[in-house]
């Protein structure tokens, strides 16, 4: 399977013709398709990822009714994919590096750039141990597994009335599954067991969560105040509150002023526009070391 995953990413880089034609590569390999909108990401069929076929007489049809429509992968079939975020609110590449040193993402099946100027990474699947499918905004890295679907190369998007397209940048001939579920639980603050605070500031819970920042390890930092200062929020603390407890043990674990206070104001306004918020969210030498060419 990988053998041929392989060939055929190596086929669609080289690739010049009909986006029928790339999707018809891709499902030769046994890797499931559906059409997206030209120049978007949204699925154009009724159930989206659920409707991916190998079936060629189905995608043949698709692509006949939508001859630009983008391709979608579905994954956690064939593929899982880590994605590197881009976006105004930061990108993942200082996790990726974390990732990579820590020997969290052995060699990719490929490198993708996203018109972001993201990147998918690659990986084959273990038939034998689905994934599924998680997100963790705060670090800007998102994981494909089962339940999930990511656009393929030659897809491309049109964003501020620039097109730009997925572009393969490296591949792998010996890739290896991805733990992601062990990458998400690195990239989740532990939760600590709280008791409800009183009024004042010195509550058990609050030191609880005081002491539990104390312990942030680097790299976990800024999404373990975020986390801490919405639990506080939703225990009642209003802005100044938080920062009466945390502060100081967020200085002393090495962030700085401007974070901390951009970090406490966007989880206390985010607590308040959504109380029921979970802080999950959708919770380049780092490419080369993850895919070796």
């Amino acid at each position: 399977m990988i053998e041929t995953l392989h060939e055929t990413l190596s086929a669609v880089r080289a690739h010049d013709g009909t986006m029928r034609e790339a999707a018809l590569i891709y499902a030769a390999a046994g890797l499931d398709v559906f059409p997206c909108v030209p120049g978007g990401k949204q699925p154009l069929t009724t159930r989206g990822y659920r409707d991916a076929t190998t079936g060629a007489r189905r995608i043949r049809g698709w692509w006949a009714w939508k001859p630009q429509a983008n391709i979608g992968i579905a994954t956690g079939h064939g593929l899982d994919v880590l994605d590197i975020d881009v976006h105004a609110g930061g990108d993942g590449y200082r996790t990726l590096e974390r990732l990579h040193r820590t020997g969290m993402v052995p060699g990719a099946l490929a490198a993708v750039r996203t018109p972001s100027g993201g990147t998918h990474l690659y990986f084959p699947s273990d038939p034998d141990r689905p994934q599924q499918t998680w997100s963790r905004g705060t670090r800007h890295v998102d994981f494909r597994g089962t339940g999930g679907y990511v656009l393929a190369p030659p897809s491309t998007v049109i964003d501020q009335g620039q097109r730009t397209g997925y572009t393969i940048l490296t591949l792998n001939a010996e890739p290896r599954p991805v733990d992601g579920d062990r990458i998400r639980e690195l990239l989740t603050p532990i939760r600590p067991r709280v008791t409800t605070p009183r009024s004042d500031a010195t509550s058990r819970g609050g030191e609880e969560l005081t002491r539990w920042l104390f312990g942030a390890v680097n790299g976990n930092r800024n999404a373990s105040l975020f986390w801490a200062s919405c639990r506080l929020a939703e225990q009642g603390y209003d802005e100044q509150g938080i920062h009466d407890l945390l502060d100081r043990p967020a200085l002393a674990v090495g962030l700085g002023t401007r974070e901390i206070e951009a970090t406490i104001r966007s989880a206390w306004r985010t607590i308040q526009l959504t109380p029921a918020a979970d802080d999950g969210g959708r919770s380049p030498s780092a490419i080369r070391g993850a895919v070796r060419r």
